[in-house]
């Protein structure tokens, strides 16, 4: 791969992976032992309580959305009772939309069709935005993440495992990705 390429997509996405997830659910379990797993391959990760400067406005995540080239959304059961997660998927899914950007949803002790029909956990938490104006923005980009495919946790037996699986995957698209872009490869 030539310096100019690489320089090129390193400008581009500043970060290989953005995870969005809300914290009460799996912080301090499921999400750490993924960056955990992400990291030991060298994947440079965005997760919000590791790279946002302290003092600075929160909006910040945006542009760390912007400038991340796979996103990691791990949807649980009161994902959607967090506005600010609600904000971040649509900001990934515009994204992904406009850009080379990837989202993978993983679905974390909630069902994918609780997500793409807003039913279930889902269906309460997304009741209680009711008022809030971008509801039904909310609503169709919850519908658009949750038809991606994506990873159901109910069936894993191994999360290590998993964990491995799923770094070792973007670490091959990554590198998949860097070799076209220069040039080597078609995908």
């Amino acid at each position: 791969m030539t310096s100019s390429s690489t320089a090129s997509i390193q400008k581009n996405f500043k970060y290989h992976v953005f995870l969005s997830f809300r914290g009460e659910d799996t912080r301090k379990t499921f999400v750490d032992h993924l960056y955990a797993s992400l990291t030991r391959l060298g994947i440079h990760t965005f997760r919000d309580n590791e790279e946002l400067q302290k003092g600075k406005q929160i909006d910040q995540l945006f542009t760390a959305i912007e400038v991340s080239r796979f996103f990691i959304i791990v949807f649980s059961q009161n994902y959607a009772s967090s506005s600010w997660c609600l904000k971040e998927v649509a900001k990934i899914m515009e994204c992904q939309d406009g850009n080379q950007q990837i989202a993978y949803p993983l679905f974390y002790d909630v069902e994918p069709t609780d997500i793409r029909k807003q039913s279930g956990p889902v269906a309460r938490a997304i009741a209680n935005h009711k008022t809030n104006e971008q509801v039904k923005k909310w609503e169709n980009v919850l519908k658009s993440a949750g038809n991606l495919v994506g990873w159901d946790l109910k069936n894993i037996a191994n999360e290590y495992n998993f964990f491995h699986r799923i770094s070792l995957k973007l670490f091959f698209h990554f590198c998949i990705s860097n070799l076209a872009s220069s040039g080597s490869a078609n995908i």
